[in-house]
């Protein structure tokens, strides 16, 4: 019978649930096992992709275009687990769905309840990703923390799966916090009540993840077996771990969780392969060289902000053997108020070996965008747009090398004389596209001689996008001829795809978002070569 494995969360939210299911699926995917991942958020929102990235961090976006939460990035990172739509579960999701049932008149004029039609739509959603008979486990991780409101039909329809499949077949991970007390003491009182608080719901879980500052040492672990009824091999010491997250499923394995689970659920495997994954740790603990990455961009205080951004240049270091340190720098402070003179660039970015422009909405700190995308240019610093980072490129050669100072963005100036970069609707070739959002999987033909094919070694490839404003067709000549050459086209050549800077070492910017599809046993090839080229220049300028 297929498995179910289902990570819940105690305490408080952001303890790490998301990679611990992810670690949960990469040792179970070791051990030669199928795996689907199902992230379930509890917020009424439909998906993530109104929320501002200071409410719930980055939108992660999978191959058919669903806008999902973060934690789904995690799930692609660490596990070989298709991604979609079917994959992301939030309450907007399944009220919507059993609303429109009830409104043509499928529940034959029942009174509709939230138990049993909102949770048999839980539970249907969660089984179907796991359908394919050639799917092992389907890993299961509800958002929030027990005890909260929004939670609670989707613990009850875990418990109804719980007792239908049987214990054996379903089994339940539970995340709390171990908090360390004034003089560092560890407690373990908050864990004992999030997981009476499980026990309330009519859930006994089957193994505790205890995230700490340090590790939990064996008698609080044999403390908490004996008030919460999980067996102490179950019991496992999440602590943090440094530099990276990529060794935590080997931490879980040293402690024989993947072990413990397969026993729980009566299922036979081979022994678990890490010899990957201990090499990605190798490589980030023993770097042969350190590089400096500026990241300008405009949601900079909160650190979900860009996580894939963070993670795929770290997957370019394990892929070039280096440390990569990040320098995040708020494109705001790149520009001059009103009447002051503009900052000292070179004091602010001089000490970076490349610039990395990432995603974002909205007018604000684009201009100081500008600023580092012409220093980065002139000073021949390798530089990688992405999405808003390649529009950005355009802004700045309209206005610097082409001359025309009101050049912009029709999103952040609806006046400008020259809209460089504007909606589809306003595009001379492609008014039919209308002016929705671009999302998910799509094809680009890159062009001979371009460095970006010279990265991919193909002349097609897919990746994922997420926008909305396009180069405008209209200033194409002229930009070519500026030196900011096209690289690459959508197959009927009528949208840019991807631009380069001609007689730059580095320079490129693409629409889409290749950070989606990074990982750090398969990094992305252009953060490889980014980060190989920001070495190579580094070593250059040291000469």
């Amino acid at each position: 019978m297929k498995k179910l494995i289902f990570v819940t969360g105690g305490v408080c939210s952001s303890l790490g649930k998301g990679v611990t299911a992810s670690s949960i699926g990469a040792l179970m995917e070791a051990r030669g096992l199928i795996v689907r991942m199902v992230k379930i958020d509890p917020y009424l929102n439909v998906d993530a992709g109104t929320m501002s990235p200071y409410q719930h961090g980055e939108v992660y976006v999978t191959d058919d275009g669903a806008e999902t939460d973060l934690d789904l990035g995690n799930y692609g990172r660490f596990t070989h687990s298709p991604l979609s739509k079917a994959n992301s579960i939030t309450t907007g999701q399944v009220y919507q769905a059993v609303i429109n049932k009830e409104r043509e008149g499928r529940y034959l004029g029942r009174t509709v309840q939230v138990i049993p039609h909102i949770t048999d739509e839980i539970k249907a959603r969660i089984l179907a990703p796991g359908k394919d008979p050639d799917v092992d486990v389907t890993i299961v991780e509800v958002g929030g923390t027990v005890g909260d409101m929004e939670s609670i039909p989707f613990l009850e329809a875990a418990r109804q799966l719980i007792h239908e499949f049987g214990r054996q077949n379903a089994v339940t991970v539970h995340v709390t916090l171990i908090p360390a007390v004034s003089g560092g003491e560890l407690k373990t009182k908050p864990s004992q009540h999030a997981v009476k608080e499980l026990q309330e719901v009519g859930i006994q879980p089957d193994a505790l993840v205890l995230r700490a500052a340090q590790p939990v040492e064996e008698g609080m672990r044999r403390k908490l077996s004996g008030f919460t009824n999980v067996e102490f091999e179950g019991i496992i010491s999440a602590h943090d771990v440094r530099p990276t997250i990529y060794e935590i499923p080997l931490l879980f394995q040293d402690q024989g969780l993947d072990t413990f689970l397969l026993k729980k659920m009566g299922v036979e495997s081979r022994h678990a392969d890490l010899r990957a994954w201990k090499e990605v740790v190798r490589k980030l603990k023993e770097p042969k060289a350190t590089v400096r990455i500026g990241v300008v961009g405009k949601y900079m205080d909160l650190e979900d902000s860009y996580k894939s951004v963070w993670e795929a240049l770290y997957h370019g270091g394990i892929a070039n053997e280096a440390a990569v340190k990040i320098v995040k720098i708020d494109s705001s402070r790149l520009e001059a108020a009103a009447g002051e003179p503009a900052p000292d660039y070179d004091a602010v970015l001089g000490e970076v070996d490349g610039i990395l422009v990432p995603g974002g909405y909205g007018q604000r700190g684009t201009n100081g965008m500008v600023a580092a995308a012409r220093w980065a240019r002139e000073r021949k610093v390798p530089y990688f747009g992405i999405c808003l980072g390649l529009q950005i490129m355009v802004i700045e050669t309209s206005r610097n090398l082409l001359g025309w100072a009101d050049a912009d963005s029709s999103e952040f100036n609806p006046d400008s004389g020259h809209p460089v970069v504007s909606l589809l609707e306003e595009q001379v070739d492609v008014k039919s596209y209308g002016g929705t959002q671009r999302l998910g999987k799509s094809e680009s033909v890159l062009k001979e001689s371009s460095l970006i094919r010279s990265i991919y070694g193909s002349e097609r490839i897919l990746e994922r996008h997420r926008h909305r404003y396009e180069v405008s067709n209209a200033y194409r000549a002229e930009l070519e001829k500026a030196g900011l050459k096209i690289a690459a086209l959508t197959p009927d050549g009528s949208l840019v795809e991807c631009m380069e800077w001609a007689g730059h070492p580095w320079g490129l910017g693409v629409q889409f978002h290749p950070e989606f599809k990074s990982g750090p046993l398969n990094p992305g090839p252009l953060f490889r070569s980014f980060i190989g080229a920001c070495l190579a220049g580094r070593g250059q300028a040291e000469k």
